[in-house]
């Protein structure tokens, strides 16, 4: 790339929309969930035999990680959340709007934590609704939001791997 800097056209920035439709669509989930769904496992929907709609809240972050400290967490995972963010839209800034895959892989965390941000503010805790467990062992329950962070962290390793196999 040139010494030039990219114009907002021409900078990953422009994939900034997916990050919208992704914390759109967690938010009216997670509202959905909200407004429609009784709280507690005890008002869980069985979908498959492996796999239950509920409604939970979450604390702490990625399984329930700290989620039983006094609330300090509710802002400290906030503010790790934002300076993530900062720090990927900067970098969308200065990739090429074609580098597709490391874009939308920024997009979907950005679009993620922005989604359970919103959460931790307005409500002091995260909405989960996903439960997925094989006999007695249920994984942590957990929302769009979640996934959409992991499916984006999964992309940046495995840009790492093809990256070093075409070099």
């Amino acid at each position: 790339m040139s010494e030039k800097a990219l114009t907002l056209k021409e900078s990953g920035i422009r994939w900034l929309w997916l990050a919208v439709v992704v914390f759109i669509a967690d938010i009216a989930i997670k509202l959905f969930v909200m407004d429609n769904m009784g709280y507690g496992w005890a008002n869980r929907i069985e979908v498959l035999p492996f796999f239950n709609f509920l409604y939970v809240h979450n604390y702490g972050a990625a399984f329930s990680f700290l989620s039983d400290q006094a609330g300090w967490q509710r802002w400290f995972f906030t503010g790790i959340a934002v300076v993530v963010t900062g720090m990927l839209a900067y970098w969308m800034s200065k990739l090429p709007a074609k580098e597709k895959w490391n874009n939308i892989a920024y997009a979907l965390i950005i679009g993620g934590a922005i989604g359970n941000v919103f959460d931790r503010v307005v409500h002091g805790f995260v909405v989960d609704y996903l439960d997925f467990f094989w006999g007695n062992y249920h994984w942590p329950a957990f929302n769009l939001a979640d996934s959409t962070i992991c499916i984006g962290a999964a992309m940046i390793i495995l840009d790492g791997f093809r990256k070093k196999s075409a070099e």
